[in-house]
C-alpha cells in the first residue's frame, strides 16, 4: 500500500467516524442539548478574546505611524 493509498483509507475512515458521532449526537436529545450548551459556551468564551486581541493589535499597530 502507498502513502498515498494510506492517507486516502485513513481519511476515509476518520470522515466516516465524524458522521456516525454526528449522527449519534443529533438523533439523542440529551448529547443534543450537551452539543449546544459546549458550542454556545465556546463561541461566548472564545469570540470575546479574539476581539479584544485584535482590538489591542490595532491599537498597538496605529501607534505605530503616528
Amino acid at each position: 500500500m502507498t502513502e498515498r493509498t494510506a492517507r486516502t483509507v485513513a481519511n476515509v475512515v476518520l470522515l466516516s467516524a465524524g458522521v456516525a458521532a454526528a449522527y449519534v449526537v443529533l438523533t439523542t436529545p440529551p448529547l443534543r442539548r450537551f452539543a449546544v450548551r459546549a458550542t454556545r459556551v465556546w463561541l461566548g468564551a472564545t469570540v470575546p478574546v479574539y476581539l479584544l486581541k485584535e482590538i489591542r493589535r490595532a491599537w498597538v499597530e496605529s501607534a505605530r505611524y503616528a
